[in-house]
């Protein structure tokens, strides 16, 4: 995790600022993406080569899966170069929103992949035809294993990036779909019974769609600037209402700056503003111990006979 600073600014009429900024020290992913680019680049032409050569729709759809993959990772790795930039002209937050931007696409890239899958199945079902089981059964075994070992380069950063977590289901998903193109192969080497590959395909594509809900709800929910999931804004709220002589909170916004960083802004009626710089430092430092809130910016009011515009509840 980064260190927070706080920055104070006081004024004649009794308002306070603090901001803390918490820039944390995201994993280098650009190992990551380089490898999992390079090999699934690789493996995507491969696998569209046997395809054609063993006859089968089945790996050609894998490989247009893969391609779609291929296209994600050069988005989310896009993505990630981008929220590193500093700040600067009318961006004054820089591009760290490029990371949520990135991750909602890539879910709805998996929609797209799922809906090729579904279709290509359904295809199957109607229309069976022989493949040369033996080339789909090796061809789809590399794909498991290359789309396994990407998947596993980004494991560590799914947990505490959204884009990252995008990037790591499309390769897991690549992975299953190869998996069941190999047993597909494999069972209708074994029985001749050419409808169990589709059938399997149906139910990946199901598999898929149920991890895919979850990345595209998080990322619109982040996108439309809601607070990060499992962040409970009434806690945040009773937290601050708790801080020494606070005896008012209004116009309080939490929201993703992007998939790791999140910020707060919030006015804070504090009649007695003793210590106000000592407040401020202690309160950014409490928001990021506890809520993992590393950007912070508080505006102290008074309470006057001025009262603020924002104070009630529906103003934004």
């Amino acid at each position: 995790m980064g260190h927070g600073h706080h920055h104070h600014h006081g004024h004649d009429h009794g308002h306070g600022h603090a901001h803390g900024h918490h820039h944390p020290a995201p994993k280098d992913m650009g190992r990551a993406f380089a490898i999992g680019v390079t090999l699934n680049a690789v493996f995507v032409a491969a696998e569209a080569a046997a395809g054609i050569w063993a006859g089968s729709m089945a790996l050609l759809a894998d490989a247009g899966h893969n391609l779609s993959d291929v296209l994600s990772l050069l988005l989310a790795w896009g993505a990630v170069v981008l929220a590193r930039r500093a700040p600067a002209g009318r961006r004054t937050y820089g591009l760290r929103k490029a990371t949520i931007l990135a991750s909602l696409a890539n879910a709805v890239l998996l929609l797209v992949a799922v809906g090729a899958i579904v279709a290509e199945s359904i295809h199957r079902l109607q229309e069976p035809a022989g493949i040369e089981t033996g080339v789909v059964m090796a061809t789809a075994a590399l794909g498991v294993a290359i789309n396994t070992a990407t998947a596993l380069l980004f494991l560590r950063g799914s947990h505490s990036d959204l884009n990252v977590r995008g990037a790591f289901l499309h390769m897991a998903a690549d992975a299953a779909v190869s998996l069941a193109v190999v047993i597909g192969a494999f069972v209708v080497a074994a029985t001749g019974l050419a409808w169990i590959d589709p059938a399997l395909g149906l139910l990946i594509a199901a598999v898929i769609l149920f991890g895919t809900w979850g990345l595209l709800r998080d990322s619109v929910d982040l996108a439309l600037d809601a607070a990060p999931r499992g962040m409970d804004v009434a806690e945040v709220r009773a937290w601050l209402a708790a801080q020494p002589g606070v005896t008012e909170v209004h116009d309080l916004h939490i929201w993703a700056m992007s998939t790791t960083e999140t910020a707060l802004t919030a006015h804070l009626t504090r009649p007695q503003n003793d210590g106000a710089d000592e407040f401020l430092h202690a309160a950014c430092e409490g928001l990021q111990a506890r809520f993992g809130i590393g950007h912070a910016t508080l505006q102290v009011e008074r309470g006057s006979a001025h009262r603020c515009r924002l104070s009630p509840a529906e103003a934004v």
